[in-house]
């Protein structure tokens, strides 16, 4: 069986991202790239299913400029098997994104897409349902904890009321939320490794996909900052403040 990861490189979540001064987007000119962590949590879900001999390779995929190789070596390095990298400038977006995997999920005939439940840098939280719909396979979303047994997955999510269990046929759509699993650190000689492991290069032309946006974003801005707090000598200014100022009663 074979299951594909797709996994995408954003700011570091450690990093303060700054907007550019023209408000076009954020700058990430010389600033720390990663895998997205929930990304991370895919990738090792699906090592941890192969160790466990349900699993008989890891194709990780990444969408995006030639730096996403870095990315994809990382994946390998976790324990994917080899790795996809569709290449171009284009700004992509979720849809785009879908059907580039789609069209990779046809060509390589995968039993199980494992990819996080959204990325860190949009928080979109839209691939992996319009990849199910597009591929008309079932979904689960949002997992925290998934079993593989008899041609179908079990998977564990939250929700408002508790713990909701799902089964779905295989082929199938998880997303991965952040309970899932904890990812294991990236050892020197499986980054030396995953050096060697098959890295193929394509273009989205190659898979038939106009990645063409269809949003325009117009405008990029930071939060207006917080107000500094105001002491106040008793109730009934306080009262009279949050009735005047405020408008919160």
């Amino acid at each position: 069986m074979k299951v594909l990861v797709p996994v995408k490189r954003v700011v570091d979540y450690n990093v303060k991202v700054r907007v550019k001064s023209d408000q076009s987007g954020v700058d990430i000119a010389n600033v720390k790239m990663s895998m997205n962590p929930f990304d991370e949590i895919a990738i090792e879900e699906a090592v941890r299913l192969k160790e466990q001999g349900l699993v008989s390779e890891v194709i990780a995929v990444s969408c995006g400029v030639l730096q996403c190789q870095e990315t994809l070596r990382t994946a390998m390095a976790i324990g994917a098997d080899r790795a996809i990298l569709v290449e171009t400038a284009e700004e992509l977006q979720p849809l785009a994104v879908a059907k580039l995997l789609k069209a990779i999920l046809d060509k390589e005939s995968a039993s199980l897409v494992i990819l996080g439940k959204q990325a860190i840098d949009d928080d979109c939280n839209q691939t992996g349902q319009m990849l199910a719909a597009l591929a008309r396979l079932p979904q689960a979303t949002f997992a925290s904890k998934v079993v593989i047994a008899d041609g179908r997955a079990q998977v564990t999510r939250e929700v408002d009321g508790g713990l909701e269990t799902l089964s779905v046929s295989l082929p199938a759509i998880i997303t991965t939320d952040l309970r899932l699993n904890e990812p294991r650190y990236v050892t020197l000689p499986n980054i030396m490794k995953a050096k060697k492991k098959q890295l193929d290069h394509m273009k989205p032309e190659d898979l038939g996909v106009d990645v063409t946006p269809r949003i325009k974003t117009l405008r990029v801005c930071e939060p207006p900052k917080r107000a500094a707090g105001v002491m106040v000598p008793d109730v009934a200014t306080l009262v009279d403040k949050l009735r005047n100022e405020a408008k919160v009663i």
